[in-house]
């Protein structure tokens, strides 16, 4: 029986709570803060993250964010855009990527102007250093245009936009959990298929194991990436993809989920992340006699080629039998011709982590790096005012993404450094405007008789779970089959052996155990609850993967080598369309295909 009181209702021991807010935006990182900071003053703004927001991903990253202005060296923003196209393997929406290499310059003085500390130089300017891909006239040599503070670049962005938000006064809502969007039928679409727009989201309160519905009128979904697909990552345990997870169960497709970024220098066997900035600031790759090995494969750019370039090239000279260590499994990064200075003042953090956790020096000793699994280049599919699309080009009302969760295909098939810090202050603060300025004509849509109903379900679905599978177990076997058979190489085999073994966990997941009964900070609901998410888009990751029967980017067939521009110049789009657990992959996900915005750069040869 439901008891109710006006802003709250229970149904058993679980008590819903409800909110109502103009823009809802979900995930408190780099571009959800952004987003807040754009519509905070116009629009009562609520900001609902799973983490405290100074711990989002955004504080890993570390190299710096791109903008050509030219402080050092000549640079101009059309350079920067045909490199993001180029970098992208012509797989970039051009339109997208003119807006973010232009709209860079501006923010970065908007970063610089909320109080960021960038490093300087001897006058007083923003101090800038190479970066991979990133290049002066076309190609021709590399250029300075990461603007940088240290190695801890993204920490910063993080502390200054969150201080930026209490300033502002931002509603935070902190480890409250979404777990599921509220749509609700467009009005007035009679006679054919009813569009769908965005009404609110239902969260989960860590704290207490209450239910919050929120009501909205814009819903901005800026909940990062998923690497915690794979085992060997340099992504933070939450990064479970829950964001693209929840839309994509929502019957909107994913775009180009099959490209995933592999960065070159992880921490071998660990996947901590080594800042490309260490590249930028003259380190060198070598394998096992020491030999500068991107010469030979990137002779003018070289250790500075893009990454899935150089993430390639690193594994290959393991299956060569070039690599280092006792079993030959990885090479080296090499800082130690920079000097300590260099390494201390610009370098700080990667000196501590590689003495930390390898007890290697890197001012006397190379440091063994292998790729690790790092940034999605898809997701949630959306235009250039960061609109969710429900195809190649319906918007659906009132919900918007920013940042790693979107695709709104900057990126193309691979992204070039320094361009995400960039991509979620750009998209971020263009998700933040458009969201408000929709708030502003739109009514609050009737929310459903129980919104919450759903959520409830599955809380109390996983709370009780009392099977034999471990879910430590389960998710380490997705983990490890990815980085197996889904990683840097893929073959049609070892990608089926994946779904597979996906298939085979949607089976064991039936029959989980929970230990944990309780309500209050019950971790133990939360990674069940995550493990299904984790599922869900890996499978989609591999079924979009097995349609693209080409090597295009951070995607590389082994059974079939080539870039087939002829037939794959398009993106994937990846739909639902039937029941997520039958044992083939092809049953209940179409993949169709999407144009590629192509103005000024026609593609061509990758080249560097």
């Amino acid at each position: 029986m439901a008891t109710k009181t006006p802003d709250t209702t229970s149904h058993g021991d679980l008590t819903t709570h409800h909110h109502q807010f103009d823009v809802v935006i979900v995930g408190a990182g780099g571009a959800g803060m952004r987003a807040a900071i754009e519509a905070g003053p116009h629009a009562k703004t609520a900001v609902i993250s799973k983490l405290y927001p100074t711990r989002s991903h955004t504080g890993a990253a570390q190299g710096g964010m791109a903008a050509a202005l030219a402080n050092i060296e000549e640079d101009s923003w059309e350079w920067h855009t045909f490199d993001t196209v180029k970098g992208g393997d012509y797989l970039v929406d051009q339109d997208a990527a003119e807006i973010l290499a232009k709209e860079a310059i501006d923010a970065v003085i908007d970063l610089e102007n909320m109080g960021l500390p960038f490093n300087r130089t001897p006058d007083g300017k923003i101090d800038q250093r190479r970066f991979g891909g990133h290049t002066r006239d076309h190609g021709k040599a590399p250029v300075r245009r990461s603007c940088y503070a240290a190695d801890r670049t993204g920490h910063m962005i993080l502390q200054t936009l969150f201080q930026n938000c209490v300033k502002l006064g931002i509603e935070f809502y902190n480890e409250f959990y979404v777990l599921d969007l509220i749509m609700v039928d467009e009005p007035g679409a009679k006679g054919k298929k009813k569009a769908q727009q965005a009404a609110g989201v239902v969260a989960y309160e860590l704290a207490t194991g209450d239910i919050h519905v929120f009501h909205a009128k814009s819903v901005v979904f800026a909940t990062g990436g998923f690497g915690k697909i794979y085992k060997t990552t340099s992504n933070a345990h939450t990064l479970t993809g829950d964001g693209v997870g929840i839309i994509w169960r929502k019957g909107i497709p994913l775009e180009d989920m099959e490209f995933f970024q592999f960065h070159p220098t992880g921490l071998a066997g660990l996947g901590i992340l080594l800042t490309e900035g260490a590249r930028g600031e003259g380190a060198i790759l070598r394998n096992a006699s020491g030999e500068r090995f991107m010469e030979r494969y990137a002779p003018t750019i070289k250790d500075l080629a893009p990454r899935d370039i150089i993430a390639r090239c690193m594994v290959q000279e393991v299956q060569e039998g070039r690599g280092g260590g006792p079993n030959k499994d990885y090479v080296f990064l090499d800082c130690t011709h920079l000097g300590a200075e260099v390494l201390e003042t610009k370098l700080p953090d990667i000196t501590e982590f590689a003495r930390t956790y390898l007890g290697v020096d890197p001012v006397h000793e190379p440091v063994p790096v292998m790729p690790t699994a790092h940034y999605a280049m898809g997701g949630i599919p959306t235009n250039i005012k960061a609109e969710v699309l429900s195809d190649n080009d319906t918007v659906v009302k009132g919900l918007y993404a920013a940042g790693e969760c979107a695709c709104v295909s900057v990126h193309g098939s691979n992204r070039l450094g320094t361009n995400s810090l960039l991509d979620i202050n750009v998209f971020g603060k263009r998700a933040g405007r458009y969201s408000v300025e929709y708030a502003k004509k739109a009514k609050f849509a009737p929310l459903p008789d129980d919104p919450a109903k759903e959520v409830r379900e599955m809380i109390e679905r996983a709370r009780s779970a009392d099977g034999v599978e471990r879910l430590a177990s389960l998710r380490k076997e997705l983990q490890e089959e990815m980085d197996r058979n889904a990683q840097v190489f893929r073959t049609d085999e070892s990608l089926r052996s994946v779904a597979k073994t996906i298939h085979s966990l949607r089976e064991k997941y039936k029959n989980i155990g929970i230990h944990d009964r309780g309500k209050r900070f019950n971790t133990d609901l939360l990674e069940a609850i995550e493990l299904g998410f984790l599922l869900d888009i890996a499978e989609v990751v591999v079924a979009s993967a097995l349609e693209r029967k080409e090597s295009r980017g951070g995607h590389m067939r082994d059974d079939y080598p080539d870039r087939n521009d002829e037939k794959y110049l398009v993106h994937t789009m990846a739909y639902l369309t039937g029941d997520a657990t039958s044992a083939n992959v092809e049953d209940h996900i179409t993949i169709d295909w999407k144009p590629v915005v192509i103005t000024n750069y026609p593609p061509m040869e990758r080249k560097y």
